[in-house]
């Protein structure tokens, strides 16, 4: 990309994002599946699919995805940043596997769900994680006492704020939540060099004129400590340069009940594939805890 473009375009996908075709179902990974859809709680149509586990009344896990995601995860080499694959179909399938309906939906924004401007990193995106936990503990077959739910980054980030807004939820595996403010600046620094937070300058601004919430104000430390009901693994990869481990780590003090899993992991993206490459620690920790 002409690198005269690349910061025009990479804060277009900041603020509008970018639907990533789905291009694969839960039968590539053997899963029958139902094609679902439900309001988030400001009215925005969110869809995605329901991977029954054949239990009348049984537990169910969530995913909800990351920036640019969709309901199946990411495919590398899709947008302008140094990133990698991450596949949620072989996680659901342990956790089908081990007796867990499983629910995978597209925030707004992003995949097929509807459109509401612009991506708040979780604060906004909560109402969708809210309006699948309502969907959930509607359906016969689902165990409203024993929900858990799957985020990375600002899936993260949405899943603290609506747990605090939805209790009960059991667990949260919190992979790389973040201060979208410190995220930002790290990024843009490494993307841009020096110049980079100084590009970030409009976005208050703009923020402001599209009537959303200021970025500065998000802090998932605030509603984790609400959580006093559920379990909350955060895991923050060691080498992340877009991150922050002590902001990990002032969530995990926040949080009643917490761990911390500092990954061994040389990038933002590698941290994201501990979804991937520990795919039985993901289900043993909603085993032991949903």
């Amino acid at each position: 990309m002409n690198a005269l473009l690349k910061p025009s375009v990479l804060t277009k996908l900041m603020i509008v994002g970018r639907r990533a075709p789905i291009d694969r179902t839960p039968r590539d990974a053997g899963l029958g599946y139902e094609e679902i859809g439900f309001d988030a709680t400001d009215g925005v149509r969110i869809g995605g699919w329901f991977v029954p586990s054949g239990s009348e009344h049984g537990p169910v896990v969530a995913f909800v995805h990351g920036w640019l995601w969709n309901r199946l995860g990411n495919v590398a080499g899709q947008v302008p940043v140094d990133d990698k694959s991450v596949d949620f179909l072989p996680a659901a399938r342990a956790l089908h596997d081990a007796g867990y309906h499983v629910l995978l939906f597209d925030l707004r924004n992003h995949g097929e769900s509807g459109r509401k401007w612009p991506i708040t990193y979780g604060l906004r995106e909560s109402n969708d994680v809210q309006g699948a936990l309502a969907y959930l503990r509607a359906r016969p077959d689902v165990d409203n006492e024993r929900i858990g739910l799957l985020g990375c980054s600002m899936g993260a980030n949405a899943a603290i704020y609506a747990a605090a807004a939805s209790p009960p939820v059991k667990a949260i595996l919190a992979v790389q939540a973040t201060r979208v403010t410190r995220f930002n600046h790290n990024y843009s620094k490494d993307e841009f060099g020096p110049i980079g937070p100084y590009l970030l300058k409009p976005v208050d601004p703009l923020y402001r004129l599209m009537g959303a919430p200021q970025l500065r104000e998000e802090d998932p430390a605030e509603p984790a400590a609400r959580l006093t009901n559920t379990v909350v693994k955060y895991v923050q990869a060691t080498g992340d340069p877009w991150g922050d481990m002590s902001d990990t780590e002032d969530f995990v003090a926040a949080t009643p009940n917490a761990m911390l899993v500092r990954y061994e992991a040389g990038g933002r993206y590698e941290g994201y594939r501990y979804v991937n490459e520990e795919v039985e620690d993901v289900a043993a920790f909603f085993r032991e805890n949903v």
